[in-house]
């Protein structure tokens, strides 16, 4: 086995394989299951392949659909057109095979969906590797990608046991679905719980979601038969009709407060749909692992984080700062939806080389690459180790007069009173409804923090770095024995204008800090969230919390200010806690009870 070293972020996409076939063939057909269930699978070949020729295999396992029958005739040798950006018609030309799965339950797959990433459910995909290693066109080696709930089904694939699983490509993902997007810091992400189930509910139904573009929506009939099923489309009926019995999400999630609460009837928690559930699993598979997150997109840099820390696998990993399809910049100090950085050809162009060296050449990376984005000076670097070994960790503290500054305050006894505004937002385009096919817009929030509560520094006298987690500690009394707490970290620069860098929350009840272990390496102050772990608030009694935020690297130009800014409420994204009524907090900050942020400086 030969390893290979990269240098630099062009390494990345340096030399892909040059196109060497012309035109494509494709065919769906159903695969039968263990338990006698129907898997609706295309696959996707080079058209002139030459008879004898072996290649890799690429999976694409979906959950929302496969490929999609169009209201016109499908396009001459050209792969089969799904609700995802057209990879397949980048990699075949380049030697590869895909295969392309509706996963159980959904599609035009039979069975119904008991949770996501379900025992059964993976269990097919380790069925479908298995005869795809064994097909005439098949090299016996399989690799697997995807963004989102595709990129993770590609992560699970590579604990499936499945000796010809050797490099997977999970992008934008969810490591621990609890904390990473059902409930960050405790806190229900209800905009996206309830627009994941709509469209979903939609879907399983063989209507385009309404996430889908405008012209998407105008030129697909429905998810695709088999090629069987397409003159009487018996089979696709009877699927859709088993899809009925799909868990409703939003109302299993109704009933989730703690970690360890049950998802609807299922049996089964979050923890056990999580990725971490399967870590040893992914881990005694050796296969090399390319994860992709960004910093501004839900939770996907920290989970690209957890992964590169917590799996030993050969590792290279990716950290930028664009929207949840990698299709538009995300940086708040770059105009809206600009190009990404690495271009969409380059994003391309890295798999493909990934996948060629991993499968192809025998070449696995050497040990683990991490390669960061950093806001504001809008540059690439990267690092074998986060947080980064040359980071001091610079406290700042809340001052008199809304003040930021790393001395601890002088009073005696002092705090600032906060009626909390139930209508504050960061807006529907921010890094959590990014996940659901929308741009990721921050604009500038001078406006907004006036309804919240911030403490400003003066202006910086020199340039400074923040890469990693920063951690907010909070020494506050509440009118309310239960809230949801909001801690943004945002640039002011010398105009005023205020941009958005990352965030924290952590819900009141869950503040106990844990000394258990977690399932994972994470920069992040440990809560459990488990029922046994949580309590009231005492009303109007001062109480600690600290909770991390989103990791980050940014940069504070000398001139700009740091501000963090404190909230009660996410308007637009999270449930409000409390339901009804006013509430009102009394932020301490002084010398015996400091608030402050810990910010991971480097250099």
């Amino acid at each position: 086995m030969i390893t290979r070293t990269l240098t630099r972020m062009g390494d990345l996409f340096a030399a892909p394989p040059a196109p060497v076939h012309k035109g494509v063939k494709a065919a769906s057909q159903y695969l039968i299951m263990r338990d006698g269930t129907q898997i609706a699978v295309d696959v996707m070949l080079p058209a002139d392949l030459a008879p004898g020729a072996r290649l890799p295999v690429i999976m694409i396992m979906a959950r929302y659909w496969r490929s999609m029958e169009l209201r016109v005739p499908d396009r001459p040798n050209k792969a089969l057109i799904g609700p995802r950006e057209p990879l397949p018609d980048y990699l075949i030309p380049r030697g590869f095979a895909l295969v392309v799965v509706d996963g159980r339950g959904t599609g035009a797959s039979m069975g119904s969906v008991r949770y996501p990433w379900s025992p059964e459910e993976l269990a097919d995909y380790a069925e479908v590797a298995e005869w795809a290693a064994a097909q005439a066109w098949s090299s016996g080696k399989i690799g697997a990608c995807g963004i989102s709930y595709e990129g993770a089904t590609a992560l699970r694939l590579a604990g499936s046991a499945v000796d010809a699983v050797r490099a997977v490509v999970p992008q934008e993902i969810e490591y621990d679905i609890y904390t990473d997007i059902a409930l960050p810091g405790g806190i229900f992400n209800a905009a996206f719980i309830r627009a994941w189930h709509d469209s979903n509910t939609k879907l399983d139904s063989g209507k385009p979601s309404n996430l889908f573009p405008w012209t998407g929506r105008l030129f697909t009939k429905g998810v695709r038969p088999v090629d069987a099923d397409r003159s009487t489309r018996t089979l696709l009926a009877q699927a859709l009709a088993e899809h009925q019995a799909n868990t409703n999400v939003f109302e299993a999630m109704q009933n989730i407060t703690y970690r360890d609460d049950e998802f609807g009837s299922t049996g089964a928690t979050l923890n056990d749909f999580s990725v971490h559930a399967l870590a040893e699993h992914i881990e005694a598979s050796g296969a090399a692992l390319f994860s992709w997150g960004s910093w501004l997109d839900g939770a996907s840099a920290e989970s690209a984080l957890r992964t590169y820390n917590s799996l030993s696998n050969p590792q290279i990993a990716v950290i930028g700062a664009w929207k949840h399809e990698m299709t538009a910049h995300g940086s708040p100090f770059l105009p809206p939806n600009a190009k990404p950085n690495p271009p969409h050809g380059d994003q391309w162009g890295a798999l493909a080389q990934f996948f060629e060296q991993t499968l192809k050449q025998d070449q696995l990376p050497v040990g683990k690459t991490l390669f960061y984005y950093t806001l504001g000076a809008e540059t690439w670097k990267q690092t074998t180790e986060f947080p980064l070994p040359n980071t001091d960790m610079q406290t700042w503290y809340f001052q008199a007069d809304h003040g930021l500054a790393p001395e601890l305050p002088p009073a005696a006894s002092a705090h600032d009173d906060y009626a909390v505004d139930f209508a504050a937002t960061t807006g529907k385009l921010n890094r959590w409804n990014t996940q659901m096919a929308k741009p990721l817009v921050y604009k500038d929030r001078a406006q907004e923090d006036r309804r919240l509560l911030t403490y400003t520094s003066a202006p910086l006298d020199r340039d400074l770095e923040i890469t990693g987690y920063p951690v907010i500690t909070l020494h506050v009394a509440s009118s309310a024995d239960d809230g949801a707490f909001f801690a943004y970290l945002e640039d002011v620069d010398e105009k005023g204008v205020v941009r958005y860098l990352t965030e924290g929350e952590l819900r009141g009840i869950h503040r106990k800090l844990s000394s258990e272990a977690p399932p994972y390496v994470t920069g992040m102050p440990q809560h459990s969230f488990k029922r046994a772990d949580a309590a009231p608030m005492p009303v109007h009694q001062t109480v600690e919390l600290t909770f991390g935020l989103q990791p980050i690297s940014t940069l504070i130009r000398r001139g700009h200010c740091l501000r963090v800014a404190l909230a009660g409420a996410d308007a637009d994204t999270f449930v409000r806690i409390p339901a009804q009524g006013a509430v009102t907090w009394k932020v301490s900050r002084s010398r015996a009870l400091p608030s402050c942020i810990s910010l991971p400086v480097v250099g």
